[in-house]
């Protein structure tokens, strides 16, 4: 690899990018460029299930002519589109030069595009440029993985040819930096892509959160169910690690596994720490399990005594105070086997703080259908078995509340039917 001077011919094949590396005393590729010295940081990518790397991003240090650091932001804010296309083309040889020296066939390599040449390429671009980039560095389109920002992401012609020219090469797409700013699952579902990466402020902030990390829990199934890996990016402590374990995130990237660095990581690597990372867990998981137990218990056992009562039938009045008596408790009220409630709520002692004039509109719920509710549904389907929901925002208030509902039948003198006896209470934290 030569340096070369510093004029670049009008189109940005792969031969003229190539022509720009040099190298350097280890033998790594460098680019050199209007002035600017181009070399590749790797950050190691791994498996939570597999316990070991799956991938590297490749990451551009660039430093001027008196050697100072120049952020990729700086260094791609250019002016011109052939001028940007230039640099991008440019640190992607670098990338690939400096990633083919210890590639590994079953590792992805993860590429990042500027927005603006991921939609605009596929017609400014020479259309051998990745075939060339591939046969030359002997990669497979499938062994890489390229990474555009959520928010590049748009309904055009141009998005869609960019979409489809990359995975006619057996390209991965990666949506990046998810949940930050105003991501919007529209764009999942338009660009199908194979990989998510939620954005370490997502992370961050269920990591110290517990609300934050019951919605990111969600976010990640939801993703799962459309179609995509999910990484978490930006995974700096132990703390961070749990939630990406808690909410059954795919792979994992950032400084509490390993920092970027100019060479590849070997498969192992960070083994143990994966390791000792899910022993925590399990201890922790089991940890929390308990304190659940044991907070959801005496609801649990108050509702099982209230289901006992009205089977023998007692008045569902007298029955719901088994629960009503306990702290948080907040509404007990019966459903018949269609989901449609029987009689008015039956209120707690410090519900008025749930029942605020605000929500007066839901206080009425005498004859409303809740047979789409999970309580409703999970009871009827193991009918004496008391039923746990997750936490989610009531009708009766701005906080969050769990249901704890069963199914029994009721005595022959009420007709003998199913009835589900359920009480909401209220959930914070």
């Amino acid at each position: 690899m030569d340096s070369i001077a510093t004029a670049h011919p009008p189109a940005p094949s792969f031969a003229a990018a190539r022509d720009r590396l040099a190298a350097a005393d280890d033998g790594a590729a460098i680019g050199h460029y209007a002035g600017h010295r181009l070399a590749s940081h790797f950050q190691p990518i791994f498996s939570l299930s597999h316990g070991r790397v799956v991938g590297h991003e490749a990451l551009l240090r660039a430093t001027d002519a008196e050697g100072l650091a120049v952020a990729p932001p700086r260094f791609f804010a250019v002016d011109g589109f052939d001028e940007l296309l230039w640099r991008d083309r440019l640190v992607r040889t670098v990338h690939g030069a400096n990633y083919a020296r210890e590639a590994q066939p079953a590792q992805w390599l993860f590429l990042n595009m500027h927005p603006q040449v991921f939609l605009r390429g596929p017609q400014a671009e020479p259309p051998d440029f990745q075939d060339d980039f591939l046969a030359h560095f002997g990669l497979r389109g499938p062994q890489l993985v390229i990474e555009v920002l959520e928010d590049a992401v748009r309904d055009d012609t141009d998005f869609a040819a960019a979409v489809e020219r990359t995975r006619a090469r057996g390209c991965l797409i990666a949506l990046d930096d998810f949940g930050a700013g105003h991501s919007n699952f529209d764009r999942v579902w338009r660009l199908r892509p194979e990989i998510v990466k939620l954005d370490r402020s997502l992370v961050a902030r269920a990591a110290v959160d517990a609300q934050a990390r019951r919605v990111v829990v969600q976010m990640v199934s939801l993703l799962h169910e459309c179609g995509a890996l999910v990484l978490m990016e930006g995974v700096e402590n132990e703390a961070e690690a749990f939630v990406a374990l808690e909410a059954d995130a795919d792979m994992v990237q950032g400084w509490f596994f390993a920092r970027p660095q100019p060479q590849l990581v070997s498969p192992d690597h960070a083994g143990g720490q994966l390791d000792t990372l899910w022993s925590g867990f399990g201890e922790r998981w089991r940890d929390e399990q308990t304190r659940y137990r044991e907070r959801i218990g005496p609801y649990v056992n108050a509702v099982g005594y209230a289901s006992a009562l009205l089977a023998g039938g007692r008045p569902f009045e007298e029955a719901a105070q088994s629960f009503l008596r306990l702290p948080g408790a907040e509404v007990c009220y019966l459903l018949g086997a269609d989901g449609r409630q029987i009689g008015a709520n039956q209120w707690g002692r410090r519900a008025g703080g749930a029942a605020a004039e605000a929500f007066a509109p839901f206080h009425d719920a005498s004859g409303a259908r809740w047979s789409r509710r999970p309580y409703f549904r999970r009871a009827i389907a193991a009918v004496g078995k008391v039923q746990v929901t997750r936490p989610y925002r009531t009708l009766h208030g701005a906080h969050l509340c769990v249901t704890v509902s069963t199914a029994f039948r009721a005595p022959a003198s009420a007709g003998g039917e199913l009835q589900v006896v359920c009480g909401d209470l209220m959930w914070g934290g």
